[in-house]
């Protein structure tokens, strides 16, 4: 039984793929699943390889070097089962896309080129949607979607989980409140059916152009919640906070650890004159910002910390007057707002046995802080 694709490939024609060499690559990412990986990795020069509990693995069955022809040949096989067009790879050396396999997992890909080869990592995205008591997410975090309007932010560096943690507040959303919930992500990574709310999932690069096009037209199609998979640029952010401002809760990431670090993000994205302006701005319409890290615990698995960051008229003010040096101290007192820092939170792993205190030291912020509160 024969194939045939529609990939085109850097103007020449491929030969066509039979069942069982497309089978070859659906092969590989189910023995990955059953292995609990969170990433694969096919690179030249690399055995096959993957992600589990924050540590990179080689397949045990597959010890041999993948070639270039054996990962262009993968690769090329994991786009026909996208039924995705390759030319976007050729072209520009990198491309993003979701994958779903039949009672397999879902899978976010993202593609490049590197010294003129193929290579990929891919997200393992198990089916369903996650439950925020069972991977650690606190209630408090969900919940803050309860507001009305505003900017709520989840931000840390890549790959420390907030895609779930954004999955699990928009799953609360859909299940507990009444209304139309629209995500720009790019891809779409979970998927939401309608419970409560209508849920619209549009994905940059196949739905819409950019995710500034997708924002300024979700403004027209009576959004309760908007999710912006991510805020790139002043004009993005610009729009956000219009959004924000008429009316709309906005859910978007950054990749910044700590809510000073997100806010100064924030503004400098902005030319030095509208700073202050912007600062304005951003002390209005913020709600709460969310920090997180994956972290090693003492038995091997990872478990997330968080930084919660709620809007006071304290911390207002701290945004306003230019003094956001300030908020980490606000931050730290405010345990009855149900704020806490990173610190303390890995202080509190430290303490329960969760994690050592080599890894304590390595994700704080402020080392010698923390070594003299646990002393």
């Amino acid at each position: 039984m024969e194939i045939k694709t529609n990939i085109s490939g850097e103007g020449t024609s491929k030969p066509m793929f039979t069942f069982d060499e497309l089978k070859e690559a659906e092969t590989i990412l189910a023995d990955f699943v059953e292995m609990h990986a969170s990433d694969i990795f096919i690179v030249t020069g690399q055995p096959l390889s993957y992600k589990r509990k924050g540590k990179i693995c080689i397949h045990d069955n597959d010890t041999e070097r993948v070639n270039p022809a054996r990962a262009e040949r993968l690769i090329r096989q994991i786009y026909q089962m996208a039924s995705r067009d390759i030319t976007r790879l050729v072209e520009t050396g990198d491309d993003d896309f979701s994958l779903t396999v039949f009672n397999l997992s879902r899978f976010r890909v993202s593609a490049y080129k590197q010294r003129n080869t193929y290579s990929a990592v891919i997200r393992v995205i198990k089916f369903g949607l996650p439950n925020n008591k069972e991977i650690g997410v606190p209630n408090n975090i969900v919940e803050l979607v309860n507001k009305k309007n505003g900017i709520i932010l989840v931000t840390g560096p890549a790959g420390s989980g907030k895609s779930t943690t954004l999955a699990c507040m928009i799953d609360y959303y859909n299940t507990n409140r009444n209304g139309h919930i629209i995500t720009l992500e790019d891809p779409i990574e979970y998927l939401h059916n309608h419970k409560n709310c209508i849920v619209s999932q549009r994905e940059v690069g196949t739905d819409t152009r950019t995710y500034l096009t997708a924002l300024k037209a979700a403004l027209r199609q009576s959004p309760n919640v908007v999710l912006l998979g991510e805020m790139r640029d002043h004009e993005t952010i610009s729009v956000a906070m219009t959004a924000a401002e008429t009316g709309h809760l906005i859910l978007s990431t950054l990749h910044t650890v700590g809510a000073a670090n997100t806010i100064d993000r924030i503004i400098d994205a902005f030319p030095p004159e509208q700073q202050s302006q912007i600062a304005m701005q951003v002390s209005m319409v913020l709600q709460a910002v969310v920090s997180q890290q994956l972290v090693p615990t003492v038995d091997g698995n990872q478990v997330p910390v968080f930084e919660i960051m709620k809007i006071t008229p304290a911390i207002r003010n701290m945004i306003r007057e230019n003094k956001v040096h300030q908020i980490d101290g606000a931050i730290a007192n405010g345990a009855a707002d149900d704020m806490i820092t990173m610190d303390a939170s890995l202080i509190n792993l430290y303490n329960a046995g969760t994690i050592t205190h080599e890894t304590l030291m390595r994700y704080c912020i402020n080392q010698e802080l923390v070594q003299r509160k646990i002393k």
